[in-house]
């Protein structure tokens, strides 16, 4: 069976207008939000993973792959989503969670992360095995990186399911997991020479490995098109100063290009970065960052409703939380008492994103959720703290329409 991706650098090749969002998050309500909007539309959903999220050691999740699929499935299930349109796809693989250890046991594990990812039906698979381990670069040179990632296809291939084969990402023009720290204004596009010198040495090294079926599903490469974001500031695309990197796309039929860190984009620049051969737009704190504006705004509705000024106690216990474990956010956000709080509340990087499953954070939402009821909210009231949700009555739905308002806008921005 034909993997629906491939059909993206067919379009393309057409001269038609096509591409997918690819949902990076593991967080229930942005997953429940794209299933349901997927539910209503023809097209496959793409929800993806990352190496430190989700690998065969439980990752940060506590998953492994086959339990994120099953976690998936049980949403899509309850929703009404029709599982054979859901696409699985893992970010990052390769050996970034063990770079501590030396090359042969990081790769050792890479590997069985890898297979656990085939073994579960994982189909969209990006190798990325551009970081050093223990002793090496901190950056590895092409040849290494593609030796590694041709090793890493040959165990998805001897893992993955006969009847959809995976496809798979190549390259790394982004931060690793985690997200970028540096500033933004030295941000440089990808080379058209540097995709062809990507291309060309993986296809070597998959030829040296007798791959080259595997690298016939090679689908997309990762490249930086100009697009970026830090804590309070976004780095949009300019088509015009990607141009000559689409253009490499025209020497390269089956490929298409994969862009990172495209939240933000206004939505015109979405359908530009489509137009332009970067099919895939993956997403991920853009959605729990309109999640959190959700959840924060029911808060003081509530407050509003018991009859006194916002309190902010969700805001509170979310601190609570980033405090008593700030292993998530330390390294990442810089500046005084001041910038922190406001860094590790509303920055785009949205890092408070890896503290909703904590145990104190659950309960605060079933608390708040609790406080509001079956509430009617005056839209008045509505409007003044959640002014984009106009139609949205039930305070039940609001974070789900929150994150589908994002949503849609990768939706309209890959349609044909």
């Amino acid at each position: 069976m034909s993997h629906p991706l491939l059909d993206l650098p067919a379009a393309r090749q057409r001269g038609d207008h096509l591409g997918i969002a690819s949902v990076c998050s593991a967080h229930p309500l942005v997953i429940e939000a794209a299933l349901r909007l997927g539910r209503d539309g023809a097209g496959p959903v793409l929800i993806e993973a990352t190496c430190n999220q989700v690998n065969q050691e439980g990752g940060y999740t506590g998953m492994k792959p086959a339990d994120f699929r099953a976690f998936v499935e049980a949403i899509a299930d309850r929703v009404g989503f029709d599982r054979s349109r859901l696409i699985l796809g893992g970010d990052h693989l390769g050996p970034n969670p063990w770079t501590d250890l030396p090359a042969d046991q990081a790769m050792d594990k890479a590997a069985a992360m890898i297979a656990a990812y085939a073994e579960a039906g994982f189909t969209k698979l990006h190798l990325d095995c551009s970081m050093g381990c223990a002793g090496e670069p901190v950056a590895l040179d092409d040849a290494a990186t593609a030796t590694r990632a041709a090793h890493l296809a040959e165990v998805a291939e001897a893992h993955g399911r006969a009847d959809t084969p995976p496809v798979y990402v190549i390259g790394t023009e982004v931060p690793v997991p985690g997200g970028a720290v540096e500033a933004l204004d030295h941000l440089q596009i990808t080379t058209p020479e540097a995709v062809r010198r990507t291309h060309a040495v993986h296809e070597d090294a998959f030829a040296e490995r007798g791959l080259g079926p595997a690298f016939e599903r090679v689908v997309a490469l990762v490249v930086q098109p100009g697009v970026e974001f830090g804590h309070d500031d976004v780095v949009h695309f300019d088509p015009a100063r990607a141009a000559a990197l689409s253009a490499v796309l025209d020497d390269l039929p089956g490929l298409v290009f994969e862009a990172h860190s495209t939240d933000y984009q206004h939505p015109q620049n979405l359908r530009a970065l489509v137009g332009g051969g970067f099919s895939i737009l993956k997403v991920g704190p853009w959605l729990t960052f309109a999640l959190r504006e959700a959840l924060y705004g029911l808060d003081a509705i509530a407050d509003v409703l018991d009859g006194h000024p916002p309190r902010g106690g969700l805001m509170a216990a979310m601190e609570a939380e980033m405090q008593a474990a700030p292993g998530n956010w330390r390294k990442y956000y810089t500046g005084d008492a001041t910038d922190l709080w406001l860094q590790r509340h509303f920055s785009y990087s949205d890092r408070i994103r890896y503290y909703w499953p904590a145990e104190g954070a659950r309960g605060a939402v079933a608390a708040l959720f609790a406080r509001l009821g079956d509430k009617d909210i005056p839209d008045p009231l509505r409007r003044q703290f959640l002014p984009g949700l106009d139609g949205v009555t039930r305070a039940a739905d609001m974070p789900v329409a929150a994150v589908q308002q994002v949503l849609r806008l990768y939706a309209r921005a890959a349609a044909p």
